[in-house]
């Protein structure tokens, strides 16, 4: 699987112990930044970027990482397309796949342990979405929004 990395930061030393973990498990890491430390550095600047090229199926899924992740899910939520969530726990890392086809997976590089993420990123590039009916209604519903003029 192609993943997409990107990270501000607050989550720069993560992504960067990540990234050849990913590797060595045999799927391709694509990395949006930051390329180095730069405190001053905005989420925006680098979510933006990777939550546009899994929208446009240049990678297969994202993950996102800033200092709680939160930021990091409402930048690449503005993004139509894309479907990101800021996963804590293992059952949300799949059923966010499952149920709702979430392609990017936001971390927070301050709360969360190497071990955790490395487990919670291997747990979301397993998952397939299911696809049934009632899924897909919802995620119709989803899609109609990012048609709506404010």
């Amino acid at each position: 699987m192609r993943v997409g990395f990107a990270a501000d930061h607050g989550g720069f030393e993560l992504k960067v112990r990540l990234l050849e973990e990913i590797k060595g498990v045999g799927h391709e890491a694509v990395d949006f930044g930051a390329f180095e430390y730069a405190s001053t550095d905005d989420y925006p600047d680098l979510v933006v970027p990777l939550a546009r090229a899994v929208a446009r199926g240049e990678v297969d899924r994202g993950i996102a990482i800033c200092g709680s992740g939160v930021g990091a899910s409402v930048a690449a939520n503005k993004v139509p397309g894309v479907r990101a969530a800021l996963i804590t726990d293992a059952y949300s890392a799949h059923q966010g796949v499952e149920d709702d086809n979430m392609n990017i997976m936001c971390l927070g590089g301050r709360v969360t342990c190497y071990a955790l993420a490395l487990d919670l990123i291997k747990t979301f590039l397993a998952a397939r979405y299911k696809g049934l009916e009632r899924y897909q209604r919802r995620l119709a519903k989803v899609a109609a929004l990012e048609q709506e003029k404010p």
